[in-house]
């Protein structure tokens, strides 16, 4: 039985999660890519052109797939119409592309009568026609991921300014203006088989300084049940409902507020640290409801006595990165803590802002906050990464 899974360059979600996951299933994978030379010596690839669904299509169909699964927010509306044409269980394409497409979400979500956001698209090459009444407001791409090229503007001056910056390395993307939407940044993740959806929980994120959104921290913080209410009801407007979804929020006076919803796992490593603290093979689970089995078959903890702390190491500055710690995992009273790096030693990179920054995730999962922060707090103290312009 054949599993095919689409991506573009090589993920930790993909060669740490969900390829050894399809082995623990018994299932044969292959990652489909465009770009198959950056994968892994021993990693099953395939070229493919993995953004048209017709390719995909035409590359799995000769061996009677069972499965075929993405991760990645770039090729998941491609994946679900191929899904659809192959007769296999997957994602909504209409739904896969409102979740993209920000200002499309907007549109939807207002429709449906939940919340409204005021957002003005600006296409390629033209000029942004934005009241001064929605500033501070958020300039970003209009299927952008990753904080990339998102900047908070306070006036029309400085929005027009951070246009022609965008422009000025990306002068194809399209931008959406939306007002700023204030208050602590939440994440809310989710698995569906189509008809119930299951809550995993949720984050709450610290950021960096603004004018960018670089997520800097993640606190275990699983949404109340008065938010988790609202947070379903803006997912079924959207028609989320199958396989992960990774959704940021704000709460304003009582009332969710969405940043934006990501149709997969979270990001970042933090797929794999939500697998650890749930104590559940995640990406298991992810893939057995892309093989048709229901959510009641999973077996998803009702609760979870731990709490985790995740932290971020990020770049200050461009430059070479000289020295690093490598790969660590070790047990302290109790708290298990990892780092693990993003960026191998020698390599040069600009500094952007974003999450293109980070050197390294730490992590600790304990029995109880006080402790877990501790130990974090202890094992960061010991570790040291250099930049050398």
């Amino acid at each position: 039985m054949r599993l095919y899974l689409t991506a573009l360059n090589p993920t930790d979600a993909v060669l740490e999660g969900f390829l050894p996951a399809a082995a623990s299933l018994g299932l044969s994978a292959t990652v489909l890519t465009d770009r198959p030379a950056e994968w892994p010596a021993g990693v099953p690839v395939a070229r493919c052109a993995v953004r048209d669904a017709a390719a995909v299509v035409a590359a799995t169909a000769p061996t009677r797939p069972v499965a075929l699964v993405s991760n990645s927010d770039h090729l998941q509306e491609a994946t679900a119409i191929a899904a659809r044409k192959l007769g296999l269980p997957g994602k909504d394409p209409d739904a896969a592309r409102l979740c993209k497409d920000k200002a499309a979400a907007r549109r939807a979500i207002a429709a449906a009568g939940l919340d409204l956001v005021r957002t003005v698209t600006v296409d390629p090459g033209a000029a942004p026609q934005v009241p001064d009444g929605m500033f501070p407001a958020v300039v970003k791409p209009r299927e952008g991921v990753a904080s990339e090229d998102a900047y908070l503007v306070i006036d029309h001056a400085e929005l027009v300014a951070r246009i022609a910056e965008i422009r000025g390395r990306r002068p194809e993307v399209a931008l959406v203006v939306e007002e700023y939407l204030p208050g602590e940044l939440r994440t809310f993740e989710t698995l569906g088989d189509g008809t119930a959806l299951a809550s995993l929980g949720g984050w709450r994120t610290g950021l960096g300084p603004p004018p960018t959104f670089t997520e800097e921290s993640l606190a275990w913080s699983p949404p109340a049940e008065q938010e988790s209410t609202q947070l379903r009801a803006r997912l079924d407007a959207l028609g989320v409902g199958f396989g992960a979804c990774h959704t940021e929020y704000v709460i304003a006076d009582g009332r969710v507020r969405l940043i934006e919803v990501n149709y997969r796992l979270i990001g970042d490593r933090m797929d794999l640290i939500l697998s650890e603290l749930l104590g559940v093979p995640l990406f298991e689970h992810v893939i057995r409801l892309h093989l048709g089995e229901p959510l009641a078959a999973l077996d998803l903890p009702a609760t979870v006595d731990r709490y985790a702390q995740v932290e971020y190491v990020c770049a200050e500055r461009s430059g070479r990165l000289v020295a690093a710690p490598g790969r660590l995992d070790t047990v302290h009273c109790d708290v298990r803590l990892g780092c693990h790096p993003l960026r191998e030693v020698g390599r040069t990179a600009e500094h952007t802002g974003t999450n293109r920054d980070y050197l390294a995730v730490l992590h600790g999962i304990g029995p109880d906050e006080g402790m877990v922060r501790q130990s974090l707090a202890a094992f960061r103290g010991d570790l040291q990464w250099t930049i050398v312009e």
